[in-house]
């Protein structure tokens, strides 16, 4: 049966061929999954940061962190801060009472430091290389959560031996 010009001709797939491009397919697709694995559960542990982190913020700053005054510091609505509380509850991150001010656990309390740390190196790092402060500070509130403890501790390196 002749082939009109309308159909390609069909490439000779190389014997066994099919077999390692799917292999190689295969784990490109494990490594692609895992990289977007972590990022979910980033974007998860994102917020988490974020309210530990201005919890201890107001404490520190004003002596109490209570849920008009997170909803304020964080932009969101009362209903917002109600629901993520009640997340970080049931992680054990926050204690919450009704009518109180909110409190972090000694687990929060690490989190909160942890974030606040790395907060603060990628900062440094981007005023180091020139970035603006505004910029540095809206960048580095994004970039902050989903920076590896490598990249983190090569960043604070760099920082140490800067001239």
């Amino acid at each position: 049966m002749a082939r009109s010009a309308a159909q390609p001709a069909r490439a000779a797939k190389p014997a066994g061929a099919s077999a390692a491009s799917r292999h190689t397919t295969d784990a490109s697709a494990s490594v692609s999954a895992d990289r977007y694995r972590r990022t979910r559960a980033q974007h998860r542990d994102e917020s988490a940061e974020d309210y530990v982190e201005a919890i201890a913020q107001l404490e520190a700053r004003v002596g109490s962190a209570r849920v008009v005054a997170l909803a304020q510091e964080m932009g969101v609505s009362h209903v917002t801060v109600m629901r993520t509380l009640a997340r970080l509850s049931a992680r054990g991150l926050v204690i919450t009472q009704r009518h109180k001010p909110v409190r972090l656990t000694p687990k929060g309390q690490r989190l909160a430091q942890m974030s606040s740390q790395r907060h603060e190196v990628v900062l440094a790092f981007l005023l180091w290389l020139g970035v603006s402060k505004r910029q540095a500070i809206t960048d580095a509130e994004g970039i902050e959560h989903h920076v590896s403890k490598q990249t983190i501790a090569a960043m604070q390196r760099r920082l140490n031996n800067r001239a």
